[in-house]
């Protein structure tokens, strides 16, 4: 059977996507090309599981892969070593306490590789937590800023985006962060975009698409039990393993 030719979108079009089995298998989970990063077209995207990705001298490319890899919070896989870390406050942690620092540090880190957090996309990212839908999640070392992690809730689901380490094991103690505030919320989905082997060793797995789709039908439209996500510099004990989160 032959694929439908992939849709074209217009910046001044409505925010509708095609339906995401509609998407190509070669490259895997493309859709759409075009349109704009509004807020409007962005969280219309995520409400159905696609999500922007391409270079700067590309156009917006919106892509939906099918497996999906997703982190359940109760699956999330925290090795001793880390458990240890977080014990001994070695860092600290924060929510939503420089969420501009964070992206641009993941868009920095990603420089030599082909950065896909172009420009563009930083705007709209900062334009979504002005508006109080895209969260940061930072750790500290020694009162410097040591890796974080952003990403996108909406209802009771969040779509992570990146994150980034300066320190070892930095970026896993903010997930750990991040988990722990998904299980003091309610959220049962964290969705990570795609497999990686540093996902998968905390806990990830793939899932169908389709799957991934009915799950998002039934919680992006849940509110979380705690919809107000800050907290400042805190002891990574004390934040993560006792849940105070604001």
């Amino acid at each position: 059977m032959s694929e439908i030719p992939l849709a074209l979108i217009h910046p001044d079009d409505p925010p509708v996507f095609p339906d995401v089995e509609q998407a190509l298998v070669d490259p895997d989970g493309l859709l759409a090309i075009g349109g704009d990063l509004s807020p409007a077209r962005l969280l219309e995207a995520y409400r159905h599981g696609i999500f922007p990705w391409y270079s700067e001298d590309e156009p917006i490319l919106w892509w939906a892969p099918n497996p999906r890899a997703v982190l359940l919070p109760e699956e999330f896989s925290c090795s001793k070593s880390l458990a240890k870390n977080i014990r001994q406050n070695k860092f600290e942690v924060s929510v939503d306490q420089c969420f501009d620092e964070v992206i641009q540090n993941c868009a920095t880190l990603r420089l030599e590789s082909g950065t896909w957090i172009t420009d563009e996309m930083l705007a709209a990212y900062k334009q979504l937590h002005q508006l109080g839908h895209a969260h940061s999640i930072e750790t500290w070392y020694e009162g410097e800023l040591a890796g974080g992690l952003y990403g996108i809730r909406i209802g009771s689901v969040f779509f992570g985006e990146s994150m980034f380490s300066l320190k070892p094991d930095a970026s896993k103690v903010a997930l750990a962060q991040l988990v722990r505030l998904c299980e003091d919320s309610g959220i049962p989905l964290i969705d990570c975009q795609q497999p990686s082997a540093h996902l998968s060793r905390l806990g990830s797995r793939l899932i169908k698409r389709d799957k991934f789709t009915s799950l998002l039908q039934e919680n992006t439209i849940r509110e979380p039990l705690l919809s107000h996500w800050t907290l400042p510099r805190t002891p990574s004990s004390e934040a993560i393993n006792h849940g105070n989160n604001g």
